[in-house]
C-alpha cells in the first residue's frame, strides 16, 4: 500500500508550487477540499488522515465524498464540481507517481461532473445602482471608503479578489486615467475610469494618504479588506437602500452582482461583446454571452425587424360532449 500523505505533500509542493505556480486562491480552495475529503475519509475508513493510502480513495469513496457536500453540507452543484475538479488534478498527479494504481485511479478520473441549470445573471438598474450608493453614509470614514469602493466596483467591474488586492499605486488619476489590476489567471489589466469615478477616487486617496504599496481600500487598522467583510458591507448597504428602491430586495446582491452590473452597462450602452470581454478580463468571449441572454432589449429590438408568418390565429371550437364523454372512458 502506498501512503497518501506524501502523495498529497509532493502535489502541493511539486506540481502547485512549483510546476503550475498556482495563485493563492487556488491553493486555499484545493487545501479545503482535501481538508473536507480526508476528513470524511478518516470518519469513513476508521483511520488518521495521516495514516490513510491511496487505495483507501477509491471512487465510490470519493464519489460519497461528492453526495455527502450536496446532502449533508448542502453546496451546491458548482462547489460540488469544484471539489471533484481538485481531487481530479490530484489524481493525475498520483497517476504518473504510482502506476500501480492506475486502474483505481482511473475510476477516480472517471467520475463525471454534474450538470446544473444556467440562469440568468442578476444586475443593478440604474435607478438601484443610485440607490445602493446613496446608502453608504459618508459622514463616517467607513462610509466614504466603502463608497469609493462601490463606485469603483459598479464603474470597472472588478472581480472582489481584484478588489481587495489594490493599492493606492495601482491608481492613474491623470491623463488617460485608469486602474491597474492583476486578475485571474495572472493577467495584467488595465481598467479606464469615468471623470465621476476619478473624482471620487481623488477625494478619498487624499483622505487616506496612503502610499503606493498599501491597500487603497483598507480596514480601521490599515490592513487589506477580506472578501467577507466586502460582502458583508455589500449586504449592509442593500438591506438600506431597499428603503427607498424597493425592488433591490427581489434580487440576490452580492460583490459579483456589481460585475454584472458594470458589464451590462456597457452592453446596453452598445459596447461590443468582444470589447466587454477584455474589459472584464475573460479568457473566452463564450463567457462574456451570458450577458447578452440576460438583456432583453436586444431580443426586443431583434424581434421588431422581423417579419410575422403570413397566417392568421385558429378559432377554438369545443369538442362535441358526447363524443367527449366516450373519449373519456
Amino acid at each position: 500500500m502506498i501512503a497518501l500523505a506524501p502523495t498529497l505533500q509532493g502535489f502541493f509542493t511539486d506540481r502547485l508550487f512549483g510546476q503550475r505556480q498556482a495563485s493563492p486562491h487556488t491553493v486555499a480552495a484545493y487545501r479545503d477540499t482535501f481538508r473536507l475529503l480526508l476528513g470524511f475519509a478518516a470518519g469513513r475508513t476508521g483511520k488518521q488522515p495521516c495514516d490513510l493510502d491511496i487505495g483507501d480513495l477509491d471512487a465510490p469513496l470519493v464519489a460519497a465524498f461528492l453526495d455527502h457536500l450536496e446532502r449533508d453540507r448542502h453546496n451546491g452543484v458548482r462547489t460540488r464540481n469544484n471539489r471533484l475538479a481538485a481531487a481530479h488534478s490530484l489524481f493525475g498527479y498520483a497517476a504518473l507517481l504510482h502506476p500501480e494504481h492506475a486502474a483505481s485511479i482511473q475510476r477516480v478520473l472517471a467520475i463525471p461532473s454534474k450538470r446544473f441549470e444556467r440562469n440568468l445573471v442578476t444586475f443593478l438598474t440604474e435607478a438601484e445602482v443610485d440607490a445602493f450608493l446613496a446608502a453608504c453614509d459618508r459622514a463616517t470614514w467607513t462610509g466614504r471608503r466603502d463608497h469609493a469602493l462601490l463606485v469603483l466596483a459598479v464603474q470597472t467591474g472588478l472581480r472582489i479578489s481584484e478588489l481587495t488586492a489594490l493599492t493606492c499605486g495601482d491608481l492613474l488619476l491623470g491623463t488617460g486615467a485608469h486602474v491597474h489590476c492583476l486578475g485571474k489567471g495572472r493577467k495584467e489589466r488595465r481598467t479606464p475610469l469615468v471623470p465621476l469615478t476619478v473624482r471620487v477616487l481623488r477625494v478619498w486617496l487624499a483622505e487616506c494618504q496612503g502610499s503606493a504599496p498599501t491597500p487603497l481600500f483598507p480596514t480601521i487598522t490599515g490592513k487589506q479588506l477580506s472578501r467577507d467583510a466586502i460582502e458583508h458591507r455589500v449586504a449592509h448597504y442593500v438591506s438600506r437602500a431597499s428603503e427607498t428602491c424597493p425592488s433591490i430586495l427581489t434580487k440576490h446582491v452580492t460583490a459579483h452582482t456589481l460585475r454584472h452590473t458594470a458589464a451590462m452597462r456597457l452592453l446596453l450602452s452598445g459596447v461590443d461583446v468582444t470589447v466587454i470581454a477584455l474589459w472584464l478580463g475573460h479568457e473566452q468571449v463564450s463567457t462574456t454571452n451570458i450577458y447578452l441572454h440576460a438583456d432583453m432589449s436586444q431580443k426586443q429590438r431583434a424581434i421588431a425587424q422581423t417579419t410575422p408568418p403570413n397566417t392568421k390565429p385558429g378559432r377554438y371550437r369545443p369538442q362535441d360532449p358526447v363524443l367527449a364523454f366516450l373519449a373519456a372512458l
